[in-house]
């Protein structure tokens, strides 16, 4: 059964509510870390890290349907927004109440409903030219009483034209979705707009039907009114059909839909905007209208792109093209444009432009191409560095079987000691590299004078480092972060103060520096080493860079520092001279309000 269950598309719990208020998940499948991000034995541990994922913003509706379906012991059906690895995503629950010795046992599943939700955005930048053409069902309600309704709404419905005026909406409603739809009802009266919302209908004939509902406040003959979309998704398919022109319709779409929408007329010039134009561009419509949108957000470079797309649209023909354009702030915003003609008896009178904001998309792109470029590096050095060590094993192997060889076998010894110790310490390295990308920052107090001691008694193997002074100061602060992460910091650190030290100097010195700052620590590494030139300072950081050939390490030292510091939300800098010494300094945030948190928000 279990196995079925990770087959299933989605997370299937079973949730206690214990008569204590005390809550925890008794089970959940195994699939629930590819879709919530979070390890099934870790909610199973901690069920408030379910909550720790949500969006701030949606636990209060969250909570509220839980409390109500469970102060009711009913279906609970909730829709809403998660955190995953600094994405967002939405899901959909569903569960039921079951009777427990314990008190109310909820046996449901979670979707991941992120594709559906992107979906039903696209949907609704459909303006009056397109919605003209999706099967739609429209209706007003005063009171819960049906005073209009389309066509549409009477086909969905299965009911003769006309007849729907004076029925009842909940007449309509599955009684699985019946307490949904209350709520949301409730929720528009009150002047709240709601977007797509998934929920069973019952047709005059009996039929059930899945319909998902987009509602918002309207007001009928003086009356507070709720106008409903209704779309058929029990088909997914689309059935043409003519809207009558509804000026009101067309304003509540075009100004709720969030992405960028604008309206040009015949010659480019800006009539509408709507508020998704102004989230994503910057500019409010009176600061655009009457003017040429290309000289507000095309950039100039792009001039003509601007001019033809224009040209091809007014020509009739629909475009959808990936570009950029700019903010009102002059920075770039990658879209995905689709251009299409406004018409009235076969004549173009002007153009609707609707922008969908893939900024982040593209960055999350590029940051998987440096990725892998970074990837095929590390396979090509560490092969490199894995075979080499080794083939110098094999010839020495080999010199040794040699009729007639006299060498002492124990200068072979000695040296292939030496291969197997520089193995060892670069596979250590790309270990902790490893470690450090996967492992998760596990926030504890700091105690920066034992790690660094550890450190320091850890490498005394290194050749040098006996010659090494190490002068501390460290001021006498709480302080809470990783340790583990700041032992690598300090590992790599010290161990290049020790490699590239100053060999005819007779007095290497590294000092090191802790102190308090405003939000934080500042960490100073000081040594009077060999230095790095200049042009080598940009690019110590890079994996497997070696600014210099004094040392044979593996060249991933400082990139794992750098990592490591901002997987702490820090940032480090780096001044160096050569024939004089480098100094790096780190700065590091208190994550006590982290570990804080985490302690609120046990059960």
């Amino acid at each position: 059964m279990q196995s079925l269950f990770q087959d299933l598309p989605g997370v299937v719990y079973e949730f206690i509510i214990r008569k204590d208020e005390s809550r925890s998940f008794l089970y959940i499948s195994e699939n629930c870390e590819q879709i919530l991000g979070v390890n099934a034995d870790m909610l199973l541990h901690d069920s408030s890290i379910f909550r720790q994922i949500l969006l701030p913003e949606d636990v209060p509706f969250f909570e509220e349907t839980l409390d109500q379906s469970h102060a009711t012991q009913s279906t609970w059906n909730w829709e809403g927004r998660i955190l995953v690895h600094g994405e967002i995503r939405w899901i959909e629950t569903r569960s039921n109440a079951v009777s427990h010795s314990e008190g109310v046992l909820r046996k449901g599943i979670m979707i991941d409903i992120t594709d559906r939700k992107s979906r039903e955005q696209e949907q609704e930048v459909r303006l009056k030219s397109l919605v003209e053409h999706l099967p739609l069902g429209i209706g007003i309600h005063v009171n819960g009483e049906i005073v209009m309704a389309n066509k549409y709404a009477h086909e969905l419905l299965r009911v003769r034209q006309g007849e729907l005026i004076g029925r009842k909406v909940m007449d309509f409603v599955h009684p699985d979705s019946r307490q949904v739809v209350l709520e949301r009802m409730q929720k528009v009266l009150a002047g709240e707009t709601l977007s797509e919302a998934e929920e069973k209908f019952v047709c005059d004939n009996g039929e059930l039907i899945f319909v998902e509902t987009s509602a918002m406040p309207f007001t009928f003959k003086g009356q507070s009114a709720i106008q409903l979309i209704v779309r058929d998704v029990t088909k997914q398919k689309r059935v043409e059909e003519e809207i009558r022109k509804n000026e009101t319709l067309f304003t509540q779409l075009f100004n709720n839909v969030p992405i960028a929408v604008v309206m040009l007329d015949a010659n480019g010039r800006i009539k509408m905007v709507n508020p998704g134009f102004s989230s994503i561009f910057g500019y409010d419509l009176p600061e655009v209208k009457g003017n040429n949108l290309n000289d507000f957000i095309v950039p100039s470079e792009l001039q003509d792109e601007g001019i033809d797309l224009n040209n091809l649209i007014a020509s009739k023909r629909v475009i959808q093209i990936e570009t950029f354009r700019k903010r009102k702030d002059g920075q770039r915003v990658d879209v995905i444009l689709y251009g299409m003609p406004i018409m009235i008896d076969d004549q173009a009178i002007g153009i609707y432009g609707v922008y969908v904001d893939i900024t982040s998309q593209k960055q999350l792109e590029e940051e998987l191409k440096t990725r892998n470029i970074e990837l095929d590096n590390f396979v090509y050095k560490v092969s490199h560095d894995l075979r080499a060590p080794l083939s110098s094993i094999l010839g020495l192997v080999n010199l040794s079987k040699l009729p007639g060889n006299t060498d002492d076998l124990r200068d072979y010894i000695r040296i292939i000691g030496e291969k197997v110790a520089d193995l060892d310490h670069f596979i250590s390295d790309v270990l902790s590299h490893s470690k450090n990308l996967k492992l998760e920052v596990k926030i504890d107090k700091v105690d920066f004078k034992n790690i660094l001691s550890r450190t320091v008694t850890d490498l005394n193997y290194l050749d040098g480092a006996a010659d090494v002074q190490f002068d501390v100061s460290i001021d006498p602060v709480e302080f809470y972060s990783d340790p583990w992460r700041i032992g690598e910091i300090f590992r790599n650190l010290v161990s290049n103060a020790i490699k590239y030290r100053q060999d005819d100097d007779g007095h290497p010195r590294v000092q090191v520096n802790i102190s308090a700052s405003d939000d934080g620590v500042q960490i100073e590494f000081t040594d009077n080493g060999i230095g790095i030139s200049e042009n080598d300072l940009n690019r110590i950081f890079e994996m497997f860079y070696r600014a210099t050939e004094q040392s044979d390490g593996s060249g991933i030292g400082l990139y794992i520092v750098k990592n490591a510091v901002e997987k702490l939300d820090g940032v480090i800098n780096v001044q160096s001279k050569p024939g004089e010494g480098t100094t790096f300094t780190i700065q590091l945030p208190d994550q006590r309000t982290s570990i804080l948190l985490d302690e609120d928000q046990k059960p």
